[in-house]
């Protein structure tokens, strides 16, 4: 079983508390987006995905720096496709975009209760059988747009802590840690790998998305798509220094429906390679790209960084 978490301090923030709101007088027009958002997190789920469907078509038209970079990933990763069905991927994929926008603030601050009927939850038994033997689980997914619905969901079954990018509003950081710390047991930010790593140590579960270039120093060039990515090391780092294991966690929206797997652990992982270890981090996330590739973060400049004598692919041509 997972340790138990330490008393809650609603008065200081920490992976178990998001701290005193920040109320002056600045943040109130922050505060009154917040609220739009959260009359959004309560709308009718149908509602909700007609709206993002038609948000998402309307982002297509208007997002012209990210609808480039998705286009170029899109060329980069399939480059086995026709243009017309990479186009129709994009549209897909930003229609899924606007959904998702919606699913994170109900996932923040709704009701996850329509999804809860018709979830469908695969390979929980293998991860209670590690939990059972005292070692720690470290579940690697990639940056979708179900990722905070499936999480939450998944929280429903084991006591999940997250790792997360703070937001640079106050406000909208204390807002999305409280509504993550309803349903999780922690969230550690980037910076927090210590506390993180203890939880692990101590047999916790720790959910991490290692898939964005974070500029870090602990990185290296892997494929993803067969591309070089700047990959980063925590993966491999996190198993070699508590002896978590590591599990795929696979996560996709059918329809209204949501499908949550946990693959098979990576066996003997870590080794003493971190090259190769990040690169079968990439297989597990492309692999789950495969499933679902319109509900994929292609928005997210993935290759900008390059090895020596690469060019970027999103200069403007």
């Amino acid at each position: 079983m997972a340790p138990a978490s330490p008393p809650r301090d609603r008065g200081v923030a920490s992976p178990t508390s998001p701290g005193p709101a920040p109320l002056s007088p600045r943040h109130w027009p922050a505060w009154l987006g917040l609220g739009v958002l959260l009359i959004a997190a309560r709308l009718p789920w149908g509602l909700q995905r007609a709206l993002g469907a038609g948000v998402g078509a309307l982002a297509l038209r208007v997002a012209g720096d990210r609808r480039r970079a998705a286009r170029t990933n899109l060329a980069l990763c399939f480059p086995g496709m026709s243009d017309a069905e990479r186009e129709t991927l994009l549209r897909d994929n930003f229609r899924d975009l606007g959904i998702g926008l919606f699913e994170f603030a109900r996932a923040w601050w709704g009701s996850v209760e329509p999804m809860r009927r018709t979830v469908r939850i695969e390979g929980l038994e293998a991860v209670e059988a590690i939990r059972a033997s005292g070692r720690g689980v470290l579940l690697v997914s990639g940056h979708f747009m179900t990722l905070e619905i499936c999480g939450r969901l998944m929280c429903d079954h084991l006591p999940l802590a997250g790792m997360y990018r703070r937001h640079r509003g106050p406000v909208m950081e204390w807002a999305v840690k409280r509504g993550r710390l309803g349903h999780a047991s922690a969230m550690f930010a980037n910076a927090e790998l210590r506390p993180a790593m203890r939880h692990l140590k101590q047999g916790g579960l720790l959910w991490y998305a290692p898939d964005q270039d974070m500029r870090g120093k602990d990185t290296v060039f892997a494929p993803f798509f067969g591309v070089p990515a700047a990959t980063i090391t925590a993966t491999h780092q996190f198993a070699r220094m508590t002896g978590c294991a590591v599990v795929p966690f696979f996560h996709r929206r059918e329809g209204a429906h949501y499908v949550l797997r946990l693959g098979a652990q990576l066996e003997d992982f870590p080794s003493r390679d971190a090259v190769a270890d990040s690169t079968r981090v990439n297989a597990a996330i492309e692999a789950m790209v495969r499933e679902a590739p319109s509900q994929y973060l292609w928005i997210h400049r993935r290759f900008k960084r390059r090895p020596p004598g690469d060019s970027s692919p999103y200069q403007p041509r």
